[in-house]
C-alpha cells in the first residue's frame, strides 16, 4: 500500500489522492467482475478517488450508455463501507457530440437537464450523494477534443454559465453533491464560473480536468495561471496519451500491439487526436528519450504529470491489474532537470500535436 498525502482539492473541503482511477474502460473493454476486482486493488494500494461519467464506457455507445456508473454503483451496494471510503466523482455530459441517445442529441445543456442527470447518476451510482460533480464539456462552442480555433461562426445561444450553477447550487443545497467542478473548459471559462459564483454566492469550481500528457500540453499554455491564482485544482486525464506514451505502439503500430489498448481495439478512436500521424511521432521521441535515460516510457510519462506543480490529482485509466500496479510504480520516480530540459526540447519541435 502507498501512504499518499492527500491534497486539498481546489478551495473545497474535498482531500483527494494524488493519483485518481479513472473507469472510463469499466463497462465495454472491462466486464464487471474484473472492474470489482480493480476497483478493491485500487483501495487495497492506497487510492481513494475514483473517477466516471454518465456517458461512460469509450468509446461511447448507445449500449453503454450509463454501464460504468451502474459497475461502481453494484460495488458500492456489494461492499458495505467501501463508498465511505472514497471520493466519487462524476460528469455530466455536455451537449451532444453525434450522441442521440443522451438527451435526444440535445445542443444545448439546460438547468433542468443537469438536476436530471444528476438523480439519473445517483441511482446509478447507488449513492445518496456525489462528491464532486463535474461538467463534462462546455455547451459553448470552444475548442475542445483536438479542435484548435474558437471559431466565430459556430457560436450559438446556449443555456448561460449563471444558470449552470444555479443548477448546480440546486443540487448542493438538496445535499446531492457537495462540491463541483469542470471538464474539458477553457481558462475564459474557469475565470467566469469562478467570477460568477463569487458575484452570485452560488457553488465556487473546486476543479478542472482536462487532458495533460507529453504529448498535449496546452494547460502551459494560459490555464495554468488561471487556476494556480484562482485556486482550483487541474485533474489530468489520459497522461499516456491513450496508451502511445507506453510504448505499445512504437514498432508493431495498432494492429501488431502485444497488448492493445483503446486505439488498437476501437477504430472509432483512431480518429480522435492521440492517433494522429504527428502525435504518434512525438510519442515515439518521448518514448526512445525514457529508454535511453534507463526508464520505461510509462515511467516518463506517469512521472511528469505525477511531480508537476500545476497537477493535483493524475487520472489513470487501465484495463487490468497489471497496468495498474505498473501505473503506481511509477509513483516517486524523480526525473532531473537535465531531463526535463530534452522534454521541453522535443516539445518545442513537436508542440502539443495531442492538443
Amino acid at each position: 500500500m502507498i501512504e499518499f498525502k492527500r491534497i486539498p482539492l481546489g478551495q473545497s473541503a474535498l482531500k483527494v489522492t494524488p493519483i485518481c482511477l479513472g473507469t472510463m474502460t469499466f463497462g465495454q473493454q472491462v466486464g464487471e467482475a474484473d472492474a470489482h476486482r480493480l476497483l478493491d486493488h485500487a483501495v487495497a494500494r492506497g487510492i481513494d478517488f475514483i473517477d466516471t461519467a454518465e456517458m461512460y464506457s469509450v468509446p461511447p455507445r448507445r449500449e453503454t450508455f450509463g454501464a460504468t456508473e451502474r459497475i461502481l454503483g453494484n460495488w458500492f451496494a456489494s461492499r458495505p463501507g467501501v463508498r465511505q471510503k472514497v471520493v466519487l466523482a462524476t460528469k455530466v455530459a455536455g451537449p451532444s457530440r453525434n450522441m442521440d441517445w443522451i438527451r435526444g442529441g440535445s445542443t444545448d445543456l439546460t438547468a433542468a437537464d443537469i438536476v436530471r442527470a444528476c438523480d439519473d447518476s445517483l441511482a446509478r451510482l447507488r449513492t445518496d450523494v456525489i462528491d464532486l460533480y463535474q461538467i463534462h464539456w462546455p455547451s459553448r462552442q470552444v475548442p475542445v477534443f483536438g479542435a484548435l480555433y474558437f471559431d466565430l461562426q459556430q457560436q450559438r445561444a446556449v443555456t448561460s454559465i449563471h444558470e449552470q450553477l444555479e443548477a448546480m447550487h440546486t443540487l448542493v443545497r438538496a445535499g446531492k453533491v457537495r462540491h463541483v467542478g469542470l471538464s474539458n473548459e477553457t481558462p475564459w471559462g474557469v475565470c467566469e464560473f469562478v467570477r460568477l459564483a463569487e458575484q452570485h454566492g452560488l457553488p465556487r469550481i473546486a476543479s478542472v480536468q482536462n487532458p495533460y500528457a507529453l504529448v498535449s500540453r496546452a494547460l502551459d499554455n494560459g490555464l495554468d495561471e488561471a487556476l494556480h491564482r484562482l485556486g482550483v485544482s487541474m485533474l489530468a486525464y489520459s497522461p499516456l496519451g491513450f496508451g502511445t506514451l507506453t510504448g505499445k505502439y512504437d514498432e508493431a503500430g495498432f494492429t501488431g500491439a502485444v497488448q492493445p489498448g483503446r486505439l488498437a481495439l476501437f477504430e472509432s478512436m483512431r480518429q480522435q487526436r492521440w492517433a494522429r500521424p504527428e502525435a504518434l511521432h512525438a510519442a515515439r521521441l518521448y518514448n526512445a528519450l525514457a529508454r535511453e535515460q534507463g526508464l520505461t516510457p510509462t515511467q516518463m510519462a506517469l512521472a511528469f504529470c505525477y511531480s508537476s506543480p500545476r497537477v493535483t490529482s493524475t487520472i489513470i485509466g487501465v484495463a487490468s491489474i497489471g497496468q495498474l500496479d505498473e501505473n503506481l510504480a511509477a509513483w516517486g520516480t524523480t526525473l532531473s532537470p537535465e531531463l526535463l530540459q530534452r522534454i521541453d526540447a522535443i516539445r518545442w519541435t513537436h508542440r502539443d500535436p495531442a492538443q
